[in-house]
């Protein structure tokens, strides 16, 4: 398939529909309305389902009793949207129900604005909801990847039958760049869920997707399972590095930050710093070990996020002293600038 020029919004969209999602339900929040409004046009047309709810707690809700047929489902939303889904997500995790959602970050904390933020880092991977729960977390840094990884986290979701969130946030969401969506197969997961409703496995029996358990024992066994679960996923982190062979100084920032922070690396490179850069991709699982690995050879870790330092608290965990941490951010939808980097840089040096 050919590259087309396309908005982050409605290439997400477009990738999740190749990905074989033919059910949609949400709600309208900027800066993501252009999903739904893409899904509206597009999956009535083949056959599919649009639905707008009434609030994003009765999307969340829809999401679930959808997600539990084992079809391929998804919502997106915004921040404070993402808030009042929290309690579903944690019903979805404790049911295992795969679903995929879409947060394109906005300015916070409450109602905040609509300009970028990366301020839900820790609503997205310390949970939102209650209970000891997870959601596998992936945060893009271009549209192509921003492509790819919606369609990875259906197939993410069905394997772990667990929700995946996509990480972005408003520049991505309104950015056009050309992209290439082919049509999606699922690879190794099979089309038959005896799990799910509706299906019946080897003994016959009615599936029951649940998450009440009023033995405290069996309670137990079940968030034990779930643990045993997060801990597989574990071999699903995923991270870019850029000129880190050399680098004497690291930077880590993830999503559109981190393209950012590129800019500001290839010029502190031509005046003769090593510096270079790790970004997450998995917000959740965290690239713990790697960022571990290269702070024993590193002076200093620089971390640059649009918040006042989220991210920083797992880097820090990381680096557990093997080098000096600090952080620079902006927020309330201003994003740090190539010369401000820059400059932290150069005072650390």
């Amino acid at each position: 398939m050919a590259r087309v020029l396309m908005k982050g919004t409605e290439a997400i969209a477009e990738a999740a529909v190749q990905a074989g999602c033919k059910y949609f339900f949400g709600y309208p929040i900027t800066p993501q309305n252009e999903i739904p409004e893409y899904m509206s046009a597009r999956l009535p047309a083949i056959g599919g389902a649009y639905v707008q709810a009434e609030s994003e707690v009765a999307a969340i809700n829809m999401v679930m009793g959808g997600g539990a047929t084992g079809t391929k489902i998804m919502t997106t939303s915004s921040s404070p949207g993402i808030s009042l889904m929290s309690e579903g997500l944690s019903y979805i995790a404790g049911c295992e129900i795969p679903a995929v959602v879409v947060n394109v970050m906005r300015g916070g904390p409450g109602l905040g604005g609509i300009l970028p933020a990366q301020g839900d880092y820790f609503q997205a991977t310390k949970g939102g909801g209650n209970g000891d729960y997870r959601l596998l977390v992936l945060a893009p840094s271009t549209l192509q990847e921003a492509v790819d990884l919606t369609q990875l986290a259906f197939d993410l979701a069905l394997t772990y039958r667990n929700p995946v969130m996509i990480l972005a946030d408003g520049f991505m969401g309104q950015m056009m760049e050309a992209v290439e969506i082919s049509e999606h197969k699922s690879e190794g997961i099979p089309d038959v869920t005896p799990w799910a409703l509706g299906n019946k496995d080897k003994r016959e029996k009615r599936s029951v997707l649940r998450s009440l358990y009023l033995d405290p024992e069996k309670l137990e066994k079940h968030n034990m399972d779930l643990k045993a679960k997060y801990d597989a996923m574990q071999k699903e982190v995923r991270f870019e590095e850029y000129c880190t062979e050399d680098a004497e100084y690291l930077i880590a920032a993830f999503g559109t930050t981190a393209r950012i922070a590129r800019s500001a690396i290839a010029n502190l490179r031509d005046e003769g710093v090593k510096v270079g850069m790790i970004r997450p991709v998995t917000l959740y699982p965290f690239p713990k070990e790697r960022i571990r690995q290269l702070s024993e050879k590193a002076r200093h870790v620089l971390v640059v996020e649009m918040n006042t330092g989220q991210m920083l608290e797992d880097v820090q965990a990381a680096v557990c002293d093997r080098a000096p941490v600090s952080f620079y951010g902006r927020c309330g939808g201003i994003s740090p600038s190539v010369k401000e980097i820059e400059e932290k840089l150069r005072e650390l040096l």
